[in-house]
Formats: C-alpha cells, sequence, structure tokens
C-alpha cells in the first residue's frame, strides 16, 4: 500500500510554465499521484501539447495561455483557475526564460529587465496572487492550507559569469520565498525553492550541443548526466503533498551533485 500522504486526489496543482520541461515533467508526476492539474503557458501549441500527455493520466486536466510579466493576466489567471478547478492547493512558479551574453558589461539593460520581467517579477505575482487566493480559503475556514513554490537555479548560489542578469532573478525568487514561508506560515501556507542544476530542456539546447559542456562540465557533474525533467517529479509530489505539511522555507537543489563537486 503506498504511503497515504503522497496521494494528491482531490487536490489542485497549478504550474507556470507546465507546458514543457522541468514544468511538464512536475505535472506529469502530480498527475500520475491523482492530482487535477492547470497548466499555464504563451505557446499554445505548446500547451496543446503538454495537455496531450496529461490526460493520459485522468483527473481534470486544463491549460490557459497567461504571461506572467503582466501582473493582470496572472491576477485573472488566478481567479479563472480557481473558479475552473474550484481551489488551488499548490502553485508551482516555474515560468523562466534565460538570456545569456558574451560578458557582464555587454548585458543590456533590455535583456536585463526582460529576464527580471518573466523570472523575478512573473513569480512575485504569481506566487502573491496565489497566496492571496489560499489565505482567503484560510480565512473562510478551510484547514487545507497550501503549497508555494518558487523555481530558481543553481545560478542563484553559485558564481554564473556572463549571465548575472540571471542569477539575480533567481536569487531574488530565494529570497521572496522566505519571506513568503515566515509570512503565511499561520495561515497553515508553506513555501519553498527547487534549484535546478545542468538540466536537459529547451532553454540548455545550446549547452547540450556544445562539445565543451560534454567535455567539461558534464562530467564534473556527480552522477555524469544531464538531468531530465522527469528527475523533478518526486520533489513536486512531495511538495504538493500532505507529507511535506510541516516543511517550508527550504530552499531544494537537485543537480546531480554537482553543487557540492
Amino acid at each position: 500500500m503506498a504511503y497515504a500522504p503522497f496521494d494528491l486526489s482531490g487536490k489542485t496543482v497549478l504550474i507556470t510554465g507546465g507546458n514543457g520541461g522541468i514544468g511538464l515533467g512536475m505535472a506529469e508526476a502530480c498527475a500520475a499521484a491523482g492530482a487535477d492539474i492547470a497548466i499555464w503557458g504563451t505557446n499554445e501549441g505548446k500547451n496543446e501539447s503538454a495537455l496531450g500527455k496529461l490526460s493520459a493520466y485522468g483527473g481534470k486536466i486544463k491549460a490557459y495561455k497567461v504571461n506572467v510579466a503582466d501582473e493582470n493576466e496572472v491576477s485573472s489567471g488566478i481567479t479563472q483557475t480557481a473558479q475552473d478547478f474550484g481551489r488551488i492547493d499548490s502553485c508551482f512558479a516555474n515560468a523562466g526564460i534565460g538570456s545569456g551574453a558574451a560578458s557582464f558589461l555587454d548585458i543590456s539593460a533590455e535583456q536585463y529587465r526582460k529576464v527580471l520581467s518573466v523570472n523575478l517579477d512573473g513569480v512575485f505575482f504569481t506566487l502573491r496572487e496565489a497566496a492571496r487566493h489560499m489565505v482567503e480559503r484560510a480565512k473562510a475556514g478551510d484547514d487545507a492550507g497550501g503549497s508555494l513554490v518558487g523555481v530558481a537555479s543553481l545560478a542563484a548560489i553559485e558564481g554564473a559569469a556572463r549571465n548575472e542578469h540571471y542569477a539575480a532573478t533567481k536569487g531574488g525568487v530565494i529570497s521572496m520565498v522566505r519571506g513568503v514561508a515566515v509570512e503565511f506560515a499561520r495561515h497553515g501556507v508553506r513555501a519553498n525553492s527547487i534549484l535546478p542544476g545542468w538540466i536537459a530542456t529547451d532553454m540548455t539546447a545550446m549547452a547540450q550541443s556544445a562539445p565543451a559542456f560534454a567535455e567539461k562540465v558534464i562530467p564534473r557533474v556527480p552522477m555524469r548526466r544531464w538531468g531530465e525533467p522527469g528527475d523533478f517529479g518526486g520533489m513536486a509530489v512531495y511538495l504538493a503533498s500532505d507529507a511535506s505539511r510541516f516543511h517550508t522555507g527550504d530552499t531544494f537543489v537537485i543537480d546531480g551533485g554537482y553543487a557540492i563537486f
């Protein structure tokens, strides 16, 4: 018999950027654990493709076209998602973009603000509105609590040369989530961060095809491989489940041991 607290039946999980990569890996795992799944993404083609994969698990599945960098779209998206599903039990603020440069000296203000708008502003808007929904539920007498998760990056805690703008947004996510964890714990709402290492997704496609990465970077990963979206499934289920009901304010590094080697 499976450990009951990991059963997500009756819970609704919202994942931004859930139409591909790490987000879809988390969505599939939560769906397999019994959750109803809402995914947000700006690419409608990818949204439809993700729905096709998630429908195999049964349960209620819906996709929404939401740009997390737009405060009004996020607010409306949370309202609509909550109406459609009846509640949002867990929210994974996963949507993000990358933007490398030849040097810190070459990062333009436009690049900086674009990355900031999605990776930090988007997480802020998403977690704020999801927290508002969860607190309103709590004040109405619902004691089920909720789980908020910000997907940051190993770049937040390492020296990410030529990627300082990206790293800054991810470091901000960790600090934001810690504050949220303290403020809303009294309402039964917990908040944690996930820090992925080198993961094979569309965002890292160029690095995956670069010989230098294959020769110099991946051999430094103790597990000797790229991470995969499915590697985040177990953590997603844990954080969405009652098994983590007293676990808040933490940062989970999922990198195959790269950060400690």
